[in-house]
């Protein structure tokens, strides 16, 4: 509320006309009773305080910020009731106004809604709200205010040392997240591979986080003992011992960011083995050993069985998995491993184990892990509003141990 761009400054002789006054944090237009009123919602439960509220235009800044439960809650409250709209305004209200830079915890769900539709007007369906939606991209060229006021801006941006900020507050670039918890060393052209076929002496297992209303996350993993490997062109290569390739992913979601496609345990015991049975055909997968998983799976309130009891149920044999770490400090250590693997995937000749993932995983560690934004008050560790579960089973992979406690054999259906 201050500044020479301002509400004070910009409305300051409708002020002293008497056209409109500025009580707090409210505008208020004494001509015809509008208000203009200037909220906060910076915690999930804030967004209750606008229950039975009536908005006639919604206005969001830096909606990357908001997990996309404030908005769509907010999106509920957009509504004109009583009001009969002049025909030179038809169409235009009620309406939604937002605006944001690239990055942040909502920056999956705001690409996805917005900035993936593509140029021109489109029309949501009644699941998303039902109203026209349109995405206008804006670079810093675009706001000659700003070039003209302070022209040494854009050097001063040029002097944040990170490219990829740079990129996305010059050029709002949406295809990277600047500081985020891994985009430095993340490369696709390097870290996504083609699939081909897994070497017999190589370990197979999986991983899994589990989630109903959030997604749940299983990785196939394959893990080099150092022999070589022959690649979907023919050529050659071996990669040090321990390096990981995800190969494989059910990501259990409904087709929108961060929103789970509520599965039982047992649906998804079933649709694990039906997945297993594939990579036979796909990549001679045999044995798959048991890996880890979130450790609440194994919990269990008095006389109900365990969520890993009814994956196991599901899958027609015991020992699905095991627990992860989740000890005090595991989450940062993931966060470190997969780092230093990512960053040993950039080397041209490797000399220690790195991580890669075939083309196939995109629903789950291609689209969100790329993105994932750091915990702002704990920068060691991911965002964990995020849509951190690929994440979380990839971490969990990471820095299991490596013993073998259960394998099953495959036999191609």
């Amino acid at each position: 509320m201050t500044g020479p761009h301002s509400f004070p400054a910009m409305l300051a002789g409708w002020v002293d006309s008497g056209k409109c006054k500025i009580v707090d944090t409210d505008i208020r237009f004494l001509h015809n009773g509008a208000c203009i009123h200037l909220r906060h919602c910076q915690y999930e439960k804030n967004k209750y305080d606008y229950h039975g509220a009536e908005m006639h235009v919604l206005m969001v800044d830096e909606l990357t910020t908001f997990p996309k439960s404030i908005y769509i809650y907010l999106r509920g409250r957009v509504r004109m009731i009583g009001i009969v709209v002049p025909r030179r305004w038809a169409g235009v209200f009620p309406r939604i106004v937002v605006g944001s830079n690239p990055g942040n915890v909502g920056h999956n769900w705001v690409k996805a809604d917005f900035v993936n539709l593509g140029p021109g007007v489109h029309k949501m369906g009644d699941d998303e709200g039902g109203m026209q939606r349109q995405f206008i991209p804006a670079r810093m060229a675009d706001n000659p205010d700003l070039l003209r006021d302070d022209p040494g801006y854009r050097m001063r941006l040029k002097g944040l040392g990170s490219p990829e900020l740079v990129r996305a507050l010059e050029e709002g670039d949406w295809d990277i997240v600047a500081g985020g918890a891994v985009d430095d060393v993340w490369d696709r052209s390097k870290h996504v591979v083609r699939p081909f076929r897994i070497p017999a002496t190589w370990r197979v297992d999986r991983s899994f986080d589990w989630g109903s209303s959030r997604p749940f996350s299983v990785g196939w993993w394959v893990e080099s003992d150092g022999t070589e490997a022959t690649l979907a062109d023919g050529r050659r290569r071996s990669w040090p011992r321990g390096t990981l390739f995800r190969v494989s992913e059910w990501y259990g979601w409904n087709g929108k960011p961060n929103e789970g496609c509520k599965l039982e345990d047992t649906e998804i015991g079933r649709g694990i083995a039906a997945r297993e049975k594939v990579l036979v055909q796909r990549l001679g997968i045999r044995t798959v050993e048991a890996g880890p998983a979130d450790s609440s799976i194994f919990d269990a309130d008095p006389g109900k069985a365990s969520i890993a009891k009814g994956i196991d149920q599901g899958y027609g044999r015991s020992g699905c998995f095991v627990r992860a770490d989740k000890s005090p400090g595991s989450r940062t250590k993931r966060l470190a491993v997969l780092r230093r693997l990512l960053k040993a995937g950039l080397a041209e000749r490797m000399e220690e184990p790195g991580i890669f993932f075939f083309d196939t995983c995109t629903e789950g560690a291609i689209r969100t892990v790329p993105t994932l934004p750091r915990d702002q008050l704990k920068p060691d560790d991911v965002d964990t509003n995020a849509e951190d579960h690929a994440f979380d089973d990839i971490g969990y992979r990471i820095i299991a141990a490596r013993s073998v406690t259960c394998s099953v054999r495959l036999e191609a259906a």
